[in-house]
């Protein structure tokens, strides 16, 4: 699975909009938006946030490893 589908994914799990990440994030809607739909990819800082914040692995996030962690 694509890393875009896979954030998406983790939003959706924890039952967040994408304006509600944007703002635990302090980003836009727009960005959340932008790299759900892989029109534009995080930085790996943000990699990073998503992963502290969803409790999985970087790895998890890119499609590397299938375990969370």
């Amino acid at each position: 699975m694509p890393y875009n589908e896979i954030i998406q994914e983790l939003r959706k799990d924890k039952g967040l909009t994408q304006t509600e990440l944007a703002k635990i994030f302090l980003t836009t809607q727009r960005t959340i938006s932008n790299w759900e739909s892989g029109r534009n990819e995080p930085p790996y800082e943000m990699l990073i946030k998503y992963a502290k914040y969803f409790d999985v692995s970087v790895d998890y996030i890119l499609g590397v490893s299938k375990q969370e962690k």
